[in-house]
């Protein structure tokens, strides 16, 4: 099993509690998006997992087991957090070359993940002359270099342009669909809302949601419905007598709160009122993370 387990997980740093009894699995399967201003404990929680820091207390297992006690980590789970700390005087060839052969895995390999990650015309040159994209893709490179089951992806899209976005977006995507476990931290709301099936959002070290992202969204959305008709004085006759009010908005339309598009639907067809359209208006993700995280933020900027 692929899972990742976090069990009342908690690191201090001297007085600082950075991570703070977290409790939270991560699936197989899909995409789970992890979340959190900064200072919220992400990178702390992804460092004590791949044991590169040691806990307080609590732990962080994939399938029952700690990172360390596996033989050949790269096969079993492939991390992204820092691509800048590849060493600049390595080829990008070379530089899975070593992580290959410290875990036995076929060289041939090398030369496939270069080109699933768009640079094998630069793999020669060394990784000082890369750009911050080449960088990153490098690094996803040596996160799929192993095959594994388990990725961890921190900021995966920092520096790529808008092929490489797409690209990285259609990859976690398919390795989910692939039945593996795939972790992804970001700040950018707009590429989470497309990729993420699952959220984990984090606040000041604790754990603020563990849900999908449906039900993230739907449960900060207040239901709001926006429509046009050619009648608009008989259907607010009709609303009015329901409890709802119609309210005029831009470009023609017109605004319902309180109610869904089928509920509306429903009553405007009774009356033979005729819509010419008829959606539901949900909260972005962008709005719904601020709301839920506004008291947990530590770095904010004044208006």
């Amino acid at each position: 099993m692929n899972s990742i387990e976090i069990r009342e997980l908690t690191k201090e740093y001297g007085t600082t509690r950075a991570v703070d009894r977290l409790t939270f699995d991560v699936l197989p399967g899909r995409v789970t998006g992890f979340l959190g201003p900064n200072g919220a404990g992400k990178s702390t929680t992804m460092r004590l997992l791949l044991g590169l820091d040691r806990a307080t207390s609590g732990t962080a297992t994939i399938g029952g087991r700690p990172f360390t006690a596996f033989t050949d980590p790269l096969r079993r789970v492939g991390a992204l957090l820092d691509p800048q700390s590849i060493h600049g005087g390595r080829t990008a060839r070379d530089h899975l070359r070593f992580l290959a052969a410290s875990n036995g895995i076929p060289a041939r390999r090398v030369e496939e993940v270069l080109e699933q990650a768009g640079i094998a015309a630069a793999a020669k040159r060394r990784v000082k002359t890369f750009s911050l994209g080449m960088r990153q893709r490098l690094g996803i490179a040596a996160a799929l270099l192993g095959d594994p089951g388990v990725l961890l992806l921190d900021e995966p899209t920092n520096g790529l342009d808008p092929e490489g976005i797409i690209w990285i977006r259609e990859l976690m995507r398919g390795l989910a669909a692939e039945g593996r476990t795939v972790l992804v931290s970001s700040h950018l709301m707009s590429e989470t809302s497309t990729l993420a099936d699952h959220l984990v959002v984090l606040g000041a070290g604790r754990l603020l949601a563990d849900t999908s992202m449906e039900e993230f969204i739907d449960a900060r959305s207040t239901p709001r419905v926006r429509l046009r008709t050619t009648d608009p004085i008989r259907l607010r006759a009709v609303l009015a007598r329901a409890g709802y009010d119609l309210v005029e908005a831009d470009g023609g339309r017109w605004s319902v709160d309180g109610i869904q598009a089928e509920q509306l639907g429903i009553l405007a067809a009774r009356e033979g009122i005729p819509m010419l359209e008829l959606s539901d208006e949900r909260a972005s993700l962008e709005q719904a993370y601020l709301d839920l995280t506004a008291d947990h933020t530590q770095f904010a900027a004044t208006r």
